[in-house]
């Protein structure tokens, strides 16, 4: 998997690492910002198939 880096403003990540944990939604921030990934990149095919820019034969 290729790794990259990224400048995140302290706030957003401090909000995120709330969620990070033994207790918690996701096992490490890592993994809470590949899911918050992919979830923007499916709530934009659903806008984008609404807009008529993709339909599912083109995927």
């Amino acid at each position: 998997m290729p790794k990259i880096s990224l400048d995140v403003p302290a706030e957003l990540l401090s909000d995120l690492k709330k969620h990070v944990g033994d207790q918690h939604k996701f096992i490490s921030v890592a993994d809470a910002i590949r899911t918050a990934c992919r979830k923007m990149l499916d709530q934009l095919d659903i806008i984008d198939e609404r807009q008529g820019r993709i339909g599912k034969s083109n995927e």
